[in-house]
């Protein structure tokens, strides 16, 4: 089992049946999973797009300035963050928000010593805002993050089960890969994550499991080492 594990969560995803926003009962099911493995012990960090409500990329393409899009989309993530707290809370699970940022009292300007502290004290850390920099996706962010957290595994939460050589939604004849290295998903170009967060990985070895966080105990299954995912390794 591993330790300690950063989640990617993807912003649309949390749009569940919505065509926007934030979909409630999607919501409560990442808070029931994630809450089920922090009962096992597994120290969280958790970061989340903001795809949902703006994304800085497309933003730019309709004529905004691209510092201010990816500004927006930073506050996207915080807000999707502080949903998730909330959620958490609501179970019962010990949670605390951290941002890239200062933003208090939104939350606690993210420190990797206090992240740290944190989850050893049983805390999942949600950290806002991406890296706080335009230009950089909260993919990169998530690949940071997990190198700062020292985590054993980036684990990247979407609503696809794994790698395939193609779109599976647009491409039926697309196969999916149980295991493959970053050589091979840069050579490919398949669009796993962008450039920088697949060259960071592999400079500083850091795993990336992808896998289908939308149904209800996937997220359990990886902790226990069902391959049921997608891992990417050296």
């Amino acid at each position: 089992m591993y330790k300690r594990i950063l989640l990617k969560l993807s912003g649309e995803s949390l749009m569940g049946s919505k065509g926007y926003g934030i979909d409630e009962n999607r919501l409560a099911d990442y808070a029931q999973q994630i809450q089920h493995i922090a009962q096992k012990g597994v120290q969280i960090g958790i970061v989340i797009g903001g795809g949902n409500i703006f994304r800085g990329l497309s933003g730019t393409q309709k004529g905004f300035d691209r510092v201010k899009g990816d500004q927006m989309g930073m506050l996207a993530t915080v807000i999707n963050s502080l949903a998730l707290c909330s959620a958490l809370e609501a179970i019962g699970q010990k949670v605390r928000v951290m941002t890239s940022v200062r933003m208090e009292p939104i939350g606690e300007l993210y420190s990797t010593a206090a992240a740290l502290r944190l989850m050893e004290e049983g805390n999942v850390v949600i950290i806002a805002g991406g890296t706080g920099n335009p230009y950089f996706t909260t993919d990169t962010a998530s690949v940071l993050r997990a190198i700062e957290i020292k985590a054993d595994v980036m684990m990247k939460g979407t609503r696809v089960d794994g790698i395939y050589t193609a779109d599976p939604e647009k491409d039926p004849t697309a196969t999916k890969f149980d295991e493959i290295t970053y050589d091979e998903v840069l050579d490919r170009k398949l669009r796993v994550m962008d450039l920088t967060a697949i060259t960071m990985c592999r400079e500083n070895k850091m795993p990336i499991y992808v896998f289908d966080m939308d149904t209800v105990g996937n997220l359990e299954k990886v902790i226990n080492d069902e391959p049921i995912g997608t891992l990417v390794k050296p």
